[in-house]
């Protein structure tokens, strides 16, 4: 899951350099295996998602609250802490959405939005309709790929600048909804430029959205709506003095820990070694990244699933509650030399290492 709506163009360093890569080859006894042990594995578990959904609400809204009225400091600041891992869990959940059949988790779409989506001002629309585009297979790693860099490939100063920019996403979601969506609907211009680059959670800056149509249009309008009532009320209340000012920044902070977070974990989601060739599967897999067990703080940077990253691309039928399980069957049956075992990394240190260290060697 991407965290920003737009980011700054970053550069790309020492492309003249580097040698062409070698295209990878389908493993076909990986993806048999793949498909063929986890056939039983597709049907999400509703009660599962709907305890996971109101209990990182209750406890993140509950823990706001607490940061927010605590006169004691370090109350305050462990209280926080609390609020922005379970937000994130919480707000990690949109990305089951753009994955799960709805028929099969009836209104989860809905109180995922009014318990996540409308609150934090990231309705569900920002992301469905843009992360499969991310999982098809002639775009993913490509210019048409809307959560797709090449960041190992780019200046090293640009990694910095590309998680720090994210502790911006709460003030540049409060703009895009409580002003820039009041305004676009008085001019037809501005609606196409906000639709076209304020509407996704993406980060490749190229990237350009369509305009929704029919049903979809429906339920973006609706949920827009809803979204921009509520920014407006933030922001009047707020300069009104109705809300306190520290209630107020209370909530960006923990919302600018949550983006900083994902952004985190966005960037060691894949190795962004791909410089807009079309990939195999076995490719997009192996410059994706899993941080199976032992390891145990992906729980928190990682939830819902997204420890298994890699195998999502290979499965992305499957709900997060059986990716431990589907990893634990391959691992069971895929022989040491498959190439299923190169995505699995021990934790978040390295993950970034490998990375900067491929920035500062201009490979």
């Amino acid at each position: 899951m991407a965290t920003s709506m737009n980011t700054i163009t970053l550069e790309r360093a020492g492309a003249a350099a580097r040698p062409a890569r070698l295209p990878i080859a389908d493993d076909k006894a990986m993806l048999k295996a793949a498909a063929e042990l986890t056939r039983d594995l597709v049907k999400p578990n509703a009660g599962i998602y709907w305890a996971d959904l109101i209990g990182s609400s209750l406890v993140g809204y509950g823990a706001l609250a607490v940061a927010i009225l605590s006169g004691t400091l370090w109350v305050a600041i462990v209280a926080g802490i609390v609020a922005v891992l379970a937000l994130y869990r919480g707000m990690s959940m949109i990305h089951e959405l753009t994955h799960v059949k709805h028929a099969s988790l009836p209104g989860f779409r809905t109180g995922w939005n009014a318990l996540i989506g409308v609150p934090m001002m990231i309705p569900s629309f920002m992301y469905e309709g843009v992360h499969n585009l991310h999982h098809a297979k002639t775009r993913y790693g490509t210019a048409e790929d809307p959560e797709y860099l090449p960041l190992a490939l780019m200046k090293p100063w640009t990694l910095p600048v590309f998680i720090l920019v994210s502790a911006l996403a709460p003030i540049g979601l409060l703009i895009r909804f409580g002003v820039l969506a009041p305004l676009s609907a008085l001019s037809p211009a501005l609606r196409e430029t906000v639709i076209a680059r304020y509407s996704a959670l993406s980060i490749n800056p190229q990237f350009r959205r369509r305009m929704p149509q029919g049903d979809e249009k429906a339920r973006w309008d609706m949920l827009e709506t809803v979204t921009a009532i509520w920014a407006l009320a933030l922001i009047v209340t707020t300069v009104t003095g109705v809300l306190p000012l520290k209630a107020v920044l209370v909530f960006l902070a923990v919302g600018s820990g949550v983006a900083l977070i994902n952004q985190v974990r966005t960037l060691v989601a894949h190795l962004w070694e791909n410089e807009g060739e079309v990939m195999t599967v076995t490719a997009q897999y192996l410059d994706s990244v899993n941080v199976p067990p032992p390891a145990l703080l992906p729980v928190l940077w990682a939830p819902i699933g997204l420890r298994y990253h890699a195998l999502h691309h290979l499965l992305p039928g499957v709900p997060y509650h059986a990716l431990a399980e589907a990893h634990r069957r391959l691992s069971d049956v895929l022989e040491p030399d498959s190439p299923y075992y190169k995505a699995n990394y021990r934790g978040l240190p390295g993950l970034v290492g490998k990375i900067a260290t491929a920035t500062m060697r201009g490979r």
